[in-house]
């Protein structure tokens, strides 16, 4: 059954932290892959994806801010990187590859779930193989996001960029497989994207510009629409199972306990901000997913 849904949607007053909140939606990634790849007669929830199975992930493909980059800021000029220690102290490598994280990113996870790798590595490391690019990257970059200003304001790579870095990996699909299967390819593929925090932590309450331009219900609209279009690039360009995460309660974000509040605790009135921008994204999504994914085979949740 189809579903539409935004993954991080949260109660009024949950003092979670940002990050847990996109831990917390790792359960909705898999029900939602169970729907994309689980077999007639399976288990609920399979350990792994039978390779060349009818129904299996071809790939993960994701975009986004620093929840989603496993690296791929080491290989542009910003001061957003994460290749140092403590970073990656807990990773299996014990080593920082750029993931703004102690060890792993939740993209991880979903892609040794669905039995597709154990990392997702970044598509701007040069040293990818074949088998690397077939089974899904990341074109994710910390610090961007769904306003075209906020990746200028880091100096990172906005997500018209992750577009063309998609485009630009379809055609090295292609020279493997050939058009068609390559389509085949891309249609199979679960494709997630995660962003939003940096539109208004870095961007709206942090820079005036966007005040002086918009109401913040205006600018909640205003992502959601580029949200919508981004989503929708995505679709022209042939992937039909695409998750749209929202966004984490940013009031109990540390940075933003740190310089913000004054007794130490979550900011509830921030947290309600991104409640009610997850609001606007679930309905733009539900008739998005509506329009466009009207068959089985096709998602956007």
């Amino acid at each position: 059954r189809s579903m539409a849904m935004i993954s991080a949607m949260f109660p009024a007053g949950n003092k979670t932290m940002g990050c847990l909140s996109i831990i917390s939606s790792l359960s909705f990634f898999l029900l939602f892959l169970v729907h994309a790849s689980a077999q007639p007669g399976s288990g609920l929830i399979p350990t792994a994806v039978p390779k060349g199975s009818k129904n299996s992930v071809s790939a993960l493909l994701v975009f986004g801010d620093s929840t989603a980059d496993p690296g791929n800021n080491n290989y542009i000029s910003t001061p957003f990187k994460s290749n140092f220690a403590p970073y990656g102290k807990d990773f299996p490598t014990h080593m920082s590859t750029g993931r703004f994280t102690n060890g792993k990113l939740a993209f991880d996870f979903i892609a040794s779930y669905a039995g597709l790798k154990e990392f997702v590595p970044a598509y701007l490391d040069t040293t990818l193989n074949v088998a690397e690019l077939m089974t899904g990257v990341s074109f994710a970059s910390a610090g961007s996001g769904y306003d075209p200003l906020t990746p200028r304001l880091s100096g990172v790579i906005p997500l018209s960029k992750q577009v063309e870095y998609f485009k630009e990996y379809i055609s090295k699909i292609e020279t493997i497989l050939g058009p068609e299967k390559t389509k085949e390819h891309i249609s199979k593929a679960v494709c997630i994207i995660s962003a939003g925090t940096n539109d208004f932590v870095v961007n709206y309450y942090t820079v005036p510009i966007r005040r002086r331009m918009y109401t913040i219900a205006q600018y909640q609209q205003f992502l959601v629409e580029n949200v919508h279009e981004f989503v929708k690039s995505l679709w022209d360009l042939g992937v039909r199972k695409i998750a749209v995460l929202g966004g984490p309660p940013i009031g109990c974000l540390p940075v933003v306990i740190t310089l913000k509040s004054n007794s130490g605790g979550c900011i509830d009135s921030l947290s309600a901000v991104v409640r009610d921008y997850n609001k606007l994204l679930q309905e733009d999504i539900r008739a998005l997913h509506r329009s466009l994914a009207n068959n089985k085979t096709s998602k956007i949740v």
